[in-house]
């Protein structure tokens, strides 16, 4: 892990308010990671990211890791999720890709859950999205409706932390996010997701498009809107995707996070409580329950 780590607010893929920061204790959470810097940024824009969080070299070797992944879920009926042409959404078994215990007890991905999700946080998925080749600009959307919490409560009960695996470039279809509008009431929206494209004119006066590096990481609400967009290189631009809910939020009926009793014993016993999960005593298929009915339509 890398010892030295920029904290940004906002946009993270810009030089604004940079603090050099160490890695401590989670006793000392508070102290290096503000609080009302995380809140402010999740409750304002939407989203904010730590630069270099880990060495590009682990991202790497995740991404050799997702690469094998995402062969075999091809292969595999049920496998896959389409997320609009030629893009991809895999939800993976944890202990397939090397770093994971690196990222949920990264101090900063603790920090962020606790300060905004409570100490009682759960992990409820992993997975990842892979936008290949051709793949075309989605719909702006969010990625599930909005609960009574955020619509009524005005609190937000999910997070999703994301980390590339490659360094992002402008034809590659980089995420594009419009802050802000994780409070917009769904009035006029199919499925409570997609927005009437009579509000696309808000969006994209809004819009923030993420360029990463390997290594980075931020945390959003997915709801938020945002989209992918076209991918126009001969790369993909696979990232990591790390859901994390409230006590009160009910995301992980979505999801079949599984472990193995051999691989949850190596877990560091105070990470454990964190996981809404399966013990298992062999690795059973998933089966691709998170589906996001105008992507996988291919909605433009």
């Amino acid at each position: 892990m890398n010892t030295a780590a920029h904290e940004v607010t906002l946009d993270y893929t810009n030089s604004v308010q940079v603090e050099e920061t160490e890695d401590i204790s989670p006793t000392a959470l508070d102290e290096q990671y503000d609080t009302a810097t995380i809140m402010g940024g999740l409750y304002g824009d939407g989203i904010i990211g730590l630069k270099g969080a880990f060495e590009p070299m682990w991202a790497d070797r995740l991404g050799e890791d997702i690469e094998v992944l995402f062969s075999e879920a091809l292969a595999r009926p049920g496998g896959t999720v389409g997320r609009g042409p030629n893009r991809y959404y895999v939800e993976i078994h944890p202990e397939r890709i090397r770093g994971f215990l690196d990222l949920v007890t990264h101090p900063w991905v603790v920090a962020v859950s606790t300060a905004v999700l409570s100490k009682d946080y759960k992990i409820v998925e992993i997975g990842f999205d892979v936008p290949l080749t051709g793949s075309l600009n989605q719909p702006w959307h969010r990625d599930f409706p909005a609960p009574e919490a955020t619509l009524t409560g005005r609190r937000l009960n999910s997070l999703a932390f994301n980390l590339t695996t490659v360094d992002v470039e402008e034809d590659m279809g980089p995420f594009e996010i419009a802050p802000g509008t994780q409070w917009d009431r769904p009035i006029g929206f199919k499925h409570e997701m997609f927005p009437p494209k009579s509000l696309y004119g808000r969006y994209q006066e809004r819009t923030v498009r993420k360029m990463p590096k390997r290594g980075d990481i931020s945390v959003r609400s997915a709801l938020t809107i945002h989209r992918g967009t076209a991918n126009q290189s001969q790369k993909s631009r696979p990232a990591l995707v790390l859901g994390v809910d409230a006590p009160d939020a009910q995301n992980a009926e979505r999801h079949d996070l599984q472990f193995t009793r051999s691989y949850y014993e190596t877990i560091p016993v105070e990470h454990r409580k964190h996981f809404a999960c399966r013990i298992v005593d062999a690795l059973e298929p998933i089966v691709q329950a998170h589906t996001i009915e105008g992507l996988v339509m291919g909605e433009a």
